[in-house]
């Protein structure tokens, strides 16, 4: 990082603590149009893990029929900036321009040709009704950090009184529940396996481009601001319907995968597994500036919170929107307090699709802590999902599938009562 990008970093800081958003975020834009793009260093790990390469493998195409969800359109999105984003032309910022609206502009550049990016007027392919039985409803949890609304998919396959699998998914910046729901095609896989599907939604009032805000201290803490409200709705639908509290998961993309870490480093006791795709660890900013730094070039998160539970991690290895590094240093989070750490590396192909590698990796024990996805020429898009949805990538793998597979292979384990 040259003399100058920090110099320009530092002003940037001085500006957002005087309440200065609109010029931070001018400043940063250019400091981001003007520099090379940095490699980061990788997360610093306690010893060395062993790596075992195994053969390749190929996996099925994904499917490509639409998932079963609720018909309601997703919220409309807001038009973007006359830039083509930071990776590229020229920045025109609207008035107080933040960072989700420069999320949105990276997410431009970012994302694989011809796909729908959500930010304009394509028309995507009508959802399939929902399954006789099955109900996506909305409701809204209240409490001293504000309210936020949520839907919930509950299945069609399903006995009564019998426990379900819950997984929470929180979408990114301009996306709404209906709409990641039809990107990721969960509702269609829960519908599989009789689960459980919540959608927090991020309002424009608490973000101007409803990203979830992962890089805000009063974001990162247990009991406080967003992730008491996240747990919140998940506490509720486990009162209201009929959860296995030892099968609760929580999922997101993006903005939502950073959040989604920050749920299960903070709440251990609450979620049993945790998925994140093209997100970043806990604590990888505290401020605006410290925000773009991380989606620049990388962090290795601060590793702050009460415990770790299992996660597995997507990312493409050409998104230049989230590094991938960040992928990286979510793995270093899960895995920090292993021994004796063992990783096993799987190399596949999508049929007339994306490569990837998957590596699992295990402690001493042969308990896997996390599953990593690293997708070759893949950019900034949830794999494998549905063009019905924004920010998806339809040439696979299939994040949905494997995440739930994750999810329901992570074994029960004792956790402390939930407050």
């Amino acid at each position: 990082m040259t003399d100058s990008f920090s110099a320009g970093m530092a002003e940037a800081t001085r500006l957002t603590q005087a309440g200065n958003l609109a010029e931070a975020t001018a400043l940063i834009q250019r400091l981001l149009s003007g520099a090379a793009a940095g490699t980061a260093p990788e997360p610093a790990r306690r010893g060395l893990p062993t790596i075992i390469d195994v053969e390749p493998v190929t996996v099925d195409a994904p499917d490509a029929s639409p998932p079963h969800h609720a018909t309601a359109a997703a919220s409309p999105a807001t038009s973007p900036a006359a830039s083509t984003g930071a990776f590229g032309g020229r920045f025109h910022p609207r008035p107080r321009a933040g960072l989700g609206e420069t999320l949105r502009g990276l997410a431009a550049r970012a994302m694989p040709t011809g796909l729908d990016l959500g930010v304009g007027d394509l028309v995507r392919p009508a959802p399939d009704p929902l399954p006789d039985g099955a109900s996506f409803v909305t409701a809204s949890y209240s409490n001293g950090a504000g309210t936020r609304s949520y839907k919930l998919y509950i299945p069609a396959n399903r006995r009564d009184g019998q426990p379900l699998a819950l997984v929470v998914m929180l979408h990114g910046c301009t996306q709404s529940p209906d709409d990641f729901a039809a990107g990721t095609r969960m509702n269609a896989l829960a519908e599989e396996h009789g689960c459980l599907v919540a959608y927090p939604a991020q309002p424009s009032s608490a973000n101007a481009q409803k990203c979830w805000n992962w890089f805000s201290p009063a974001d990162q803490r247990r009991d406080g601001g967003e992730p008491s409200l996240i747990a919140g709705i998940t506490r509720r639908i486990m009162r209201d319907h009929p959860v296995d509290p030892d099968r609760v998961y929580v999922a997101g993309l993006s903005a939502g995968g950073a959040a989604a870490a920050i749920m299960g480093a903070v709440y251990p006791d609450l979620y049993a597994a945790v998925g994140v795709h093209s997100g970043l660890p806990c604590g990888a900013a505290r401020d605006l500036p410290s925000a773009f730094a991380a989606m620049r070039q990388g962090t290795a998160g601060s590793g702050r919170g009460t415990g770790t539970v299992p996660a597995i991690v997507f990312h493409g290895d050409q998104d230049t929107t989230v590094h991938p590094s960040n992928g990286a240093a979510v793995v270093a989070q899960s895995t920090a307090a292993a021994t004796g750490l063992t990783v096993m590396v799987e190399r596949g192909q999508v049929p007339g699709g994306h490569g990837y590698t998957r590596a699992l990796h295990t402690d001493a024990s042969g308990r896997v802590l996390c599953e990593q996805w690293t997708i070759q020429g893949a950019g900034h898009a949830w794999a494998g999902g549905s063009a019905a949805g924004s920010y998806t990538d339809p040439r696979g793998p299939d994040a949905t599938r494997e995440m739930l597979r994750f999810f329901l292979d992570t074994p029960s384990r004792s956790r402390p009562s939930l407050s």
